[in-house]
């Protein structure tokens, strides 16, 4: 068996109606398995208007928008339409990339028809109540999450500190790897533009501290906002960049009024805006890789960021930027400070952090993806394990 005989039915709750980290992924992995001979059939919901053009067949899932979230929808189920479209296409195995209704009815059907199914973790949805004064919640929300994944023959997680933690937290016996890649053409340190900066108003001396991603409150924003509160009162010369949007713009807007927010950007644009940076700040503990990360190390950058899963498989302490105990203000302060006042030391962490990432190649990346489903395929096949009938939460 190679990949030309395999036949994927990939079911995610989001799968380009936002552009975020793990849909672009999830549109690289599928344009990859077509170009390699396999078939791919994507069930997802879908918009009149979606944030990037999918790659492959997507079939539409009844979903309604999340309370609050709006830009988020929220699958309800796989219709009879659907049932009989997946069997027609009959697949050989199943990947869900969302730990909801849609990926838990998938893997019911997948189990039901014998079929193997993957599941590949996007990000740490258990760490979420605590943004939203919830926290009491993250036992139950472990609990759910455990019993999806070890319903499935193999996870996998996009970093080996991410991997270790699903281990520790029993999701499943079989956890893979399926990293994440860089378009180097992308970023770049040429990518870098002072006309750029200045147009923003930014003078050429002035350390700049970045910020990239969708701006929701569980990306740390309280965290980096209270850190650049303290390193002013230091005095220490500094401006902050904003790149992306979100819901959480307008308070992140209010709590920095003296940043730039240059808002969403993509392809060439975001790398210019990323090279233009002097270094990223990346607090967040939900991350299960920080895409943001490894694009800003490509840049040349060093990243300052929590100690937490992805941020601690990509930054080398002290060597590419600084890992610092999530939460903890005055570490990051002194880590920001550092970087600000030294440019040497900026240029050091940059250069590593730059030959780090040449290592993220995607094509390497999406194969030990397919090599996982041609391993799970054939151990199945082959009367091998199957996932427990009724797993311990």
């Amino acid at each position: 068996m190679d990949v030309t005989d395999l036949r994927i039915a990939l079911f995610s709750g989001n799968y380009n109606y936002v552009r975020d980290g793990a849909n672009q992924a999830l549109n690289r992995l599928v344009g990859y398995l077509l170009k390699q001979g396999a078939k791919v059939r994507i069930y997802s919901p879908t918009v009149a208007e979606p944030a990037l053009p999918p790659m492959g067949d997507v079939i539409g899932i009844p979903a309604v928008a999340i309370p609050g979230r709006s830009e988020y929808r929220f699958p309800l189920m796989i219709p009879p339409a659907v049932k009989r479209d997946i069997a027609r296409f009959a697949p050989n195995i199943f990947h869900v990339a969302s730990p909801d209704i849609l990926g838990h009815r998938a893997i019911t059907f997948a189990r039901k028809n014998d079929q193997p199914v993957i599941a590949s973790v996007h990000t740490r949805f258990e760490t979420y109540p605590r943004y939203y004064g919830l926290a009491f919640l993250e036992p139950t929300a472990l609990a759910i999450l455990r019993r999806f994944y070890r319903r499935c023959d193999a996870i996998f997680a996009p970093s080996e500190s991410m991997a270790q933690l699903l281990r520790e937290q029993r999701m499943n016996y079989d956890v893979g790897i399926w990293t994440r890649g860089i378009d180097r053409e992308i970023f770049h340190p040429s990518r870098r533009d002072l006309e750029w900066r200045r147009a923003h108003g930014i003078a050429d001396g002035v350390p700049v501290i970045g910020f990239v991603g969708r701006l929701v409150m569980e990306k740390g924003l309280d965290v980096f906002s209270d850190t650049i509160d303290h390193l002013a009162r230091r005095g220490v010369a500094h401006k902050v960049l904003v790149v992306g949007d979100g819901p959480a713009r307008d308070w992140f807007e209010k709590r920095l009024p003296s940043a730039i927010f240059a808002g969403f950007q993509a392809g060439p644009d975001l790398g210019r805006a990323v090279a233009s940076m002097d270094m990223l700040f990346n607090p967040s503990v939900t991350e299960t890789f920080g895409n943001v990360t490894l694009e800003a190390m490509a840049a040349g950058l060093p990243v300052v960021a929590a100690i937490a899963t992805g941020s601690q498989s990509l930054v080398s302490d002290g060597v590419s930027g600084r890992l610092i105990r999530p939460g903890a203000i005055e570490a990051f302060t002194d880590a920001l400070a550092h970087y600000c006042e030294d440019e040497g030391a900026r240029r050091a962490a940059g250069d590593a952090g730059c030959e780090a990432s040449l290592r993220y190649g995607w094509d390497a990346v999406n194969q030990a993806l397919v090599d996982g489903y041609l391993r799970i395929v054939r151990q199945r096949a082959a009367g091998g394990h199957r996932p427990a009938p009724s797993p311990v939460p």
